[in-house]
């Protein structure tokens, strides 16, 4: 099913696959599909948009319409601005380093100094993917991942740097551990959201 630029496909009886353009705004496009009737929750990523409804009633918008909104710079909301501190002396650091042809300060100066958007939440429960991590520390997932990485542990792979709000398992690469900081409870959910703009300061 097409809408003009939109693809939509089913998911199941009850939830729908929507294939975003371009320059929709993420934060109030969850926002929206949230609050349409019917609907009981929804997740939004870079390209992709999950819409969960109740099968009896089916939500069925004009979803051109509904894009299109999104995309009006007009709508568009001030981005929260987080900073996070973060204590650089991950297990990967020296080796990430290496690979990388940098000096471990020069890593740690290179990613403090990052502008971050989150771009989406998954993986666990407050996992925020932030991006674009600079080029000069894009790295390939490890080749074999731990079978335990701490909880608040910041790692990096591909362009994308991230916090373990868990212990669990991971591939990425650590590079610390942040201070003061709780990604996810159950009373508020995930601390980060879609939108938000982080910045690290490198402490200790």
């Amino acid at each position: 099913m097409t809408s003009d630029d939109a693809r939509i496909a089913p998911l199941g009886d009850g939830a729908l696959r929507l294939e975003l353009p371009s320059e929709v705004d993420p934060p109030l496009l969850l926002e929206r599909l949230r609050a349409l009737p019917g609907v009981t929750d929804a997740l939004v990523t870079e390209a992709h948009a999950a819409i969960y409804f109740d099968p009896s009633a089916p939500a069925a918008p004009d979803w051109t319409a509904l894009l299109d909104a999104c995309r009006e710079r007009g709508d568009r909301r001030a981005a929260r601005q987080v900073t996070l501190r973060v204590r650089y002396d991950g297990p990967d650091l020296d080796e990430a380093a290496a690979r990388l042809g940098l000096a471990p300060p020069e890593v740690v100066a290179i990613h403090a100094a990052g502008d971050y958007v989150v771009r989406m939440i998954g993986f666990l429960p407050g996992f925020a993917y932030l991006g674009p991590l600079d080029a000069r520390l894009a790295l390939p997932r490890r080749d074999t991942p731990r079978p335990r990485v701490p909880a608040g542990a910041l790692a990096i792979a591909g362009r994308t740097t991230g916090i373990y709000p868990f212990a669990s398992p991971g591939g990425w690469h650590l590079l610390g551990i942040t201070i003061d900081f709780v990604p996810f409870d159950r009373a508020r959910g995930a601390a980060l959201r879609l939108g938000d703009r982080v910045r690290f300061e490198a402490v200790g």
